[in-house]
């Protein structure tokens, strides 16, 4: 949001019931104008239209229907339903909306049955603003007779479906529940519905209109670009040493490490990951669903109220967290599709800070992402799509020019070369591998000729290096005619030819063993239509990157580095208002970020405001936050003064 805005008078603000949506995202949220495109969407929803919403994390999806949902109860329209997947996140939404003084509630398993019979008492009496539900729950016989009683009173105002994602099979993240939510359309026609989600090519977004009965809302795509996340592709060599040196390098300052993810495919590499980070000194947690429950609460817990905690996960962590400052996610292995990568990699840097998109990625996940494929008992199809997606995934991966401009082509936004990225920063060097595909292609074909079937890519690339080895003789392999034709290439030069083959689709890795048999497209290769362009593996970064990183936070030994710069009293006042936020935030059971983010707080440390109605004019304080903080916040500011003074 805007740094700055008009400030209205603290005593005006706290008791206004305005329905016009900026006099509400000002007196409620605190920010002074609507991002992009907010306004046109909320003016939609507010209108009693319907709206598919397209927005990257950390766009500000949550406000397109919660001003609505404020500006419509006011109105008299009751309440506005949101379906969430997540507990987690319906927990963090309704505390950051009571902080605002927005009465809202959850139904789900957590709360025990006086606490849910009382959410339903507010419920049918139509005072809360917002109710979160799961789909599950909502589609209950018991719910959907609350929902009847509602609309008969003309007292449910407006359906907002959140990762709306779900409810496509082209999507990455498919929910079988979300499948019923159609109903609800079937059942309250007239009443206005949201859809949102941070991710969705053409064929997700065709499907959640489908199934969802969308034909009359209107498309809102935003900008897909997130210009603070530099993206990081690099080539699996020893990926565990070249995670940890990437996070020392980038991540790890005097005050010690950043936030971040680190995705994992398997529960079993979760754990052994996360183990193993530990006995490096970082604190790494682990989390995926075959954990226990308690675990899990709780590894999330530590993770969003806790700065410099490394949460190791399966993809079963992430939707819906809103930690504003995380500032790394890294891949050990490779998504399944470029809507996986863009949504993983889109929990980074929400709060606008630079963070880092990290992924290593080699010949054993293109050969595991492709079997999965192959072998799933999806229809024909579905295959064909999975196979397009995966190919664009790895056209990002094996790219040589801009990695941005490759990502948000894919979701059919036009750019320009970022700058950032590390194709951009550090243009890779590149070899002509035709030759070396040809005589790759060739040798397997020999394999084919004299045996009837293939090989795995360790005994082609000893083949090709004329490396004598028990199976090499015991096969008469020695005797090929591509026996050592390519001794002068290095084992891991040819894992990346074999590696882009792959990827490309000229070559398929079949069975069990993953041996490699020619597609059709490798004749062209063969015959020399087809040039093969690849990158030359680039040498680690150099480590000075580190001191250059953190010499803005080593004058402030108890926070991270603010997000906008300040000079010595400034951090000062920032320090103090994380410490107290922290204490705050312990109180209430919150995530610390809930109650301010941190760049509301680094914008009061810049401008030190010293009365309620400067407070007031801080983009993020709203009416109830003023009301309930206020006088402490100057407290604590004006002894800073002192103190450092």
């Amino acid at each position: 949001m805007p740094s700055t805005r008009t400030a209205p008078a603290a005593s005006s603000i706290a008791t206004s019931t305005s329905t016009d949506p900026l006099a509400i995202l000002q007196q409620v949220f605190g920010y002074g104008a609507f991002r992009g495109q907010q306004g046109a969407i909320i003016g939609r929803v507010c209108g009693g239209g319907d709206a598919l919403v397209l927005m990257p994390t950390g766009g500000g999806k949550s406000l397109c229907y919660q001003v609505p949902a404020i500006a419509r109860h006011r109105g008299g329209h009751g309440v506005t339903l949101v379906v969430s997947p997540l507990i987690a996140l319906m927990h963090d939404q309704v505390g950051a909306l009571d902080e605002a003084g927005v009465k809202s509630a959850f139904l789900n398993s957590s709360l025990e049955g006086d606490e849910a019979r009382r959410v339903e008492r507010d419920l049918l009496a139509g005072t809360l603003v917002l109710l979160y539900a799961a789909p599950e729950r909502i589609l209950t016989p018991r719910f959907l007779a609350m929902l009847d009683s509602l609309h008969a009173r003309g007292l449910l105002s407006l359906i907002a479906i959140d990762e709306a994602h779900c409810v496509s099979q082209w999507g990455h993240d498919f929910r079988e529940e979300y499948l019923g939510l159609s109903q609800l359309h079937e059942r309250f026609a007239d009443v206005p519905r949201i859809a949102l989600t941070a991710t969705a090519d053409a064929h997700t977004r065709a499907d959640i209109v489908e199934r969802l009965a969308l034909e009359s809302a209107e498309l809102f795509v935003a900008n897909f670009d997130r210009p603070n996340i530099r993206y990081q592709i690099v080539e699996k060599d020893e990926p565990r040493k070249q995670l940890l040196r990437f996070l020392r390098d980038e991540h790890e300052g005097p005050n010690g490490m950043d936030s971040g993810i680190v995705y994992c495919q398997s529960r079993k590499k979760v754990e052994e990951t996360a183990a193993w980070l530990a006995d490096e000194g970082l604190n790494a947690l682990p989390y995926h669903a075959g954990l226990d429950a308690n675990v899990r609460r709780r590894h999330q817990d530590r993770f969003l109220r806790e700065e410099g905690v490394v949460m190791v996960a399966t993809i079963a962590f992430g939707m819906g967290i809103d930690k504003p400052d995380v500032r790394f996610v890294a891949h050990l292995d490779l998504p399944k599709n470029i809507e996986g990568y863009y949504q993983e990699t889109g929990r980074a840097g929400r709060d606008g800070a630079p963070a880092t998109a990290w992924m290593a990625y080699g010949l054993a996940d293109v050969v595991n992402q492709r079997r999965m494929i192959d072998e799933g008992e999806a229809n024909d199809d579905f295959k064909r799509l999975q196979r397009a997606k995966l190919d664009a995934l790895l056209a990002l991966a094996e790219a040589h020019d801009c990695r941005r401009v490759r990502l948000l082509a894919y979701f059919d936004e036009d750019s320009t070369p970022c700058g950032n990225c590390d194709n951009c920063l550090q243009p890779p060097a590149v070899w002509d591998a035709t030759d070396a595909a040809r005589k790759a292609l060739s040798c397997i074909y020999r394999f084919h000729q004299q045996s009837g079937f293939g090989f795995g890519a360790g005994h082609l690339i000893d083949v090709l290096r004329g490396k004598v080895t028990d199976k090499v003789t015991q096969r008469g392999h020695e005797r090929l005619s591509t026996f050592g034709i390519g001794a002068e290439i290095a084992e891991q030069q040819w894992r990346g030819v074999l590696r882009q083959l792959i990827a490309l689709g000229h070559v398929a890795s079949v069975g069990e063993f993953n041996t490699l048999e020619l597609t059709d497209s490798a004749r062209a290769v063969l015959r020399g239509e087809v040039p093969v362009m690849l990158r030359v593996p680039a040498d680690p970064p150099p480590r000075a990157r580190k001191g250059a990183r953190s010499s803005g936070s080593a004058r402030s030994a108890s926070a991270k580095p603010p997000p906008v710069a300040l000079d010595e009293p400034g951090l000062a006042r920032f320090a103090a208002l994380k410490a107290w936020r922290a204490e705050v935030a312990r109180e209430h059971k919150l995530p610390p970020y809930v109650v301010f983010h941190d760049a509301t707080l680094a914008e009061m440390a810049r401008e030190a405001p010293d009365s309620l109605d400067a407070l007031a004019g801080i983009s993020g304080v709203g009416a109830k936050k003023l009301e309930a903080y206020g006088s402490e916040l100057l407290r604590v500011l004006q002894h800073t003064v002192i103190a450092s003074g």
